[in-house]
């Protein structure tokens, strides 16, 4: 178990350089270079860009506008989770550099869109947004740390791993569509208000939707969560026999 954990620790405690240095040799080869740099690779590193953007829009733009530039984004950015991998198979530019990509990706959309909607989230569901954006969020660190230690053996992705992620980008794009709608509607909420009409809110609606949305994305993601750490947990047993 000493050595498990010593070859655990010196996979994490690489500098930066020592993880990068493979990368840059490889973009220095043309031939390398030319299967790094596929169609397909390129629009996977779009939607990593495309993370960080979501949190420029709230800092670059004003609201209403931010909730617009970001929910742009996002929604852009996961549609393209399907783009990439359909590229990839059609354009016959499957690569290593892809796999390794597309659930980086994937996380850091998640990672970043759960914050955005943490940080704005409107209306009187505080706690029950967090606690499914804390099971999601745990359970990706905790995969992808356990994929880190277990280093060159692949934990193949499931099928019901990618309803989870398609479940959970849903949801996320649907929790971010709330202030964009919300704004949208204020005009038509104020010709109710003077005119003593009964309406429900749009927005709210929406905003529900997503929550349980969200909910069962963070019941997926459990699933398979214990599913990934059963069978790592089978292979961390197999390498101490």
């Amino acid at each position: 178990m000493a050595a498990l954990a010593a070859r655990g620790a010196r996979r994490f405690c690489r500098g930066p350089r020592a993880c990068l240095a493979p990368f840059f040799r490889a973009c220095s080869n043309r031939a390398m270079a030319a299967r790094i740099w596929t169609v397909p690779n390129l629009v996977t590193l779009a939607r990593i860009a495309a993370a960080p953007g979501i949190a420029l829009a709230f800092w670059v733009f004003e609201r209403p506008l931010a909730d617009q530039v970001a929910l742009a984004l996002f929604m852009s950015a996961a549609l393209t989770d399907f783009l990439d991998g359909w590229l990839a198979r059609r354009l016959g530019q499957v690569s290593e550099l892809g796999k390794m990509l597309d659930p980086i990706a994937d996380k850091a959309m998640v990672f970043v869109g759960l914050g955005a909607v943490l940080a704005f989230a409107r209306g009187p569901y505080p706690v029950e947004l967090l606690l499914p954006a804390a099971v999601i969020l745990v359970r990706e660190a905790l995969v992808s740390g356990l994929r880190e230690f277990l280093g060159d053996v692949k934990l193949a992705v499931t099928r019901l791993a990618k309803w989870k992620t398609t479940v959970q980008m849903v949801a996320i794009g649907v929790l971010l569509s709330v202030h964009v709608i919300a704004v949208g509607e204020g005009e038509l909420v104020q010709r109710h208000i003077e005119r003593g009409e009964q309406f429900i809110l749009a927005s709210e609606l929406v905003e529900l939707f997503g929550l349980y949305l969200l909910w069962i994305a963070a019941v997926l993601t459990a699933i398979t969560g214990v599913d990934y750490f059963r069978k790592g947990v089978a292979h961390i047993s197999a390498m101490e026999e």
